[in-house]
């Protein structure tokens, strides 16, 4: 054994020890770490060549790197829809990893049973039925993307095509329909090779929405004169967190052909509040269902599930069959039901978080959540340098400048509210305006926090406008 890994070796609890000191002392002060940092670059350095060990190594990293990293994990981060890591989900992650258990199949470990344990869990939080099969994968982007290789085989199945094996040019053009899908849909399509053109806008609903209008969707499916197609529907778009009506979707399936997939990676979360379940009702009765746990479940990145009723189809498109890992059971083995052959053990984290805080400590984080996304909306519509793009639904607040809200201008305030360290937030584009959007998905934000976003986003807002800040 190379001297500095046997030296490491017989170090490994001093060593994590050490680790544990350095990761406690930064998570404790995440509270006051710059929330973005513009300026966090680091010259590359060239490969060691002996090494200097773990202890060395933690040494260099905290030196070079670790000033430069942003506080994403902390209560201010509202830029894309970011999630923190609850204590549990912190502890279960560093298990995963010093467990190393390999989750392709089941045969050597309980870690895959844990897993099922918590896909069920999820299924049950979700309100889900039992027919409903699912698996853990690194985000929605590829929980969107089985899901969608799912419905493609469906279509393949309706047409009398075996399109794992035949491939998707056998289909001929696929007609996918949505009314606001998010950017991954896209790239799915993309990757499955049924292009990214395929993808037919909906149009959503009057009155500044971003739900589809179901009898919009229903005429263009007539058009379609008995085609099967793929429905994208939403559940919490990224702007406005606005919800297709599902239930009334999925009756549409009584009269067309088509194949309903429901992106809910963050808005599947309303199902914990009573107050907002009734934003998904109808998810039940989708054929494949993305959620993303690095948002609002607060797990460490990258963690999602994806569930579907057709897990036949899943294996059909999945399956690695070879001597050494056997072909797919009634109870197929997890590498026969995602891209990855090899899989971490993402279900801890997850496990951990759900069994910490259960249904009632999510919960509670979420409705929190909602609270301050909409105390920050109702002091941006009083402050007159600015404008809310949408009302706000869920946990998203989208605004604009009042005036001239042009590219230039609304980029200008992100970056000043960035530099300011005290809060984050990402461009976008609503209605054809640009705008910026607040997504509050955070374990740790408080009231507290949320008067120092706002001092940010209002001295931003002078500093851009010439007019004076708060």
């Amino acid at each position: 054994m190379h001297p500095v890994l046997a030296d490491d070796l017989s170090r490994l609890p001093a060593l994590l020890q050490i680790a544990r000191d350095f990761a406690a002392k930064e998570v404790a002060g995440i509270v006051e770490r710059p929330v973005a940092r513009l300026d966090g670059r680091s010259e590359p350095a060239p490969l060691p060549l002996e090494g200097i060990g773990a202890e060395g190594a933690l040494a260099g990293f905290a030196e070079r790197w670790a000033p430069g990293f942003s506080g994403s994990a902390g209560p201010r981060y509202l830029g894309f829809v970011t999630g923190g890591a609850t204590p549990a989900a912190v502890t279960g992650d560093w298990l995963t990893s010093a467990y190393d258990q390999n989750v392709s199949g089941g045969g050597d470990s309980s870690a895959t049973a844990l897993e099922r344990e918590t896909l069920g869990w999820l299924r049950e939080l979700f309100g889900l039925g039992e027919e409903h099969s699912g698996a853990f994968v690194t985000g929605a982007t590829v929980s969107n993307t089985v899901g969608l290789a799912v419905a493609r085989e469906w279509l393949g199945e309706q047409l009398g095509i075996d399109v794992s094996r035949q491939g998707g040019a056998a289909l001929g053009p696929v007609d996918v329909l949505s009314g606001t899908p998010h950017s991954s849909i896209g790239k799915a399509l993309s990757v499955l090779g049924i292009g990214r053109d395929r993808l037919r806008t909906v149009p959503a609903l009057p009155g500044n929405r971003e739900a589809v209008d179901v009898g919009a969707l229903a005429t263009a499916l007539d058009a379609l004169d008995g085609r099967p197609a793929i429905v994208v529907a939403n559940a919490g778009t990224v702007n406005t967190v606005d919800f297709d009506d599902l239930r009334a979707v999925a009756a549409l399936k009584q009269r067309y052909d088509f194949w309903l997939h429901v992106d809910a990676a963050f808005g599947g979360f309303a199902a914990l509040s009573p107050s907002y379940a009734h934003l998904i009702d109808g998810l039940d009765a989708a054929d494949s269902i993305c959620v993303d746990l690095h948002k609002w479940l607060n797990v460490p990145y990258d963690a999602a599930v994806q569930f579907t009723r057709r897990q036949d189809l899943q294996v059909r498109v999945f399956h690695n069959a070879s001597p050494y890992l056997g072909l797919p059971t009634d109870e197929p083995d997890f590498l026969h039901l995602t891209p990855e052959n090899s899989r971490r053990l993402r279900a801890l984290p997850a496990w951990f978080s759900l069994m910490a805080y259960g249904r009632e400590g999510h919960r509670e984080i979420v409705e929190r959540n909602v609270a301050l996304a909409r105390t920050v909306g109702e002091r941006i519509a009083r402050a007159p340098e600015l404008t809310l793009s949408a009302p706000v639904r869920l946990n998203v607040v989208c605004f604009t400048l009042t005036e001239r809200p042009t590219r230039e201008r609304v980029h200008a305030l992100g970056r000043a509210i960035a530099a300011s360290g005290e809060a984050f937030v990402t461009p976008t584009v609503y209605d054809g305006t640009h705008a910026l959007r607040a997504a509050f998905s955070n374990w740790r934000t408080t009231e507290a926090d949320v008067e120092r976003v706002l001092d940010a986003v209002l001295t931003a807002t002078g500093a851009v406008t010439g007019e004076a800040g708060p």
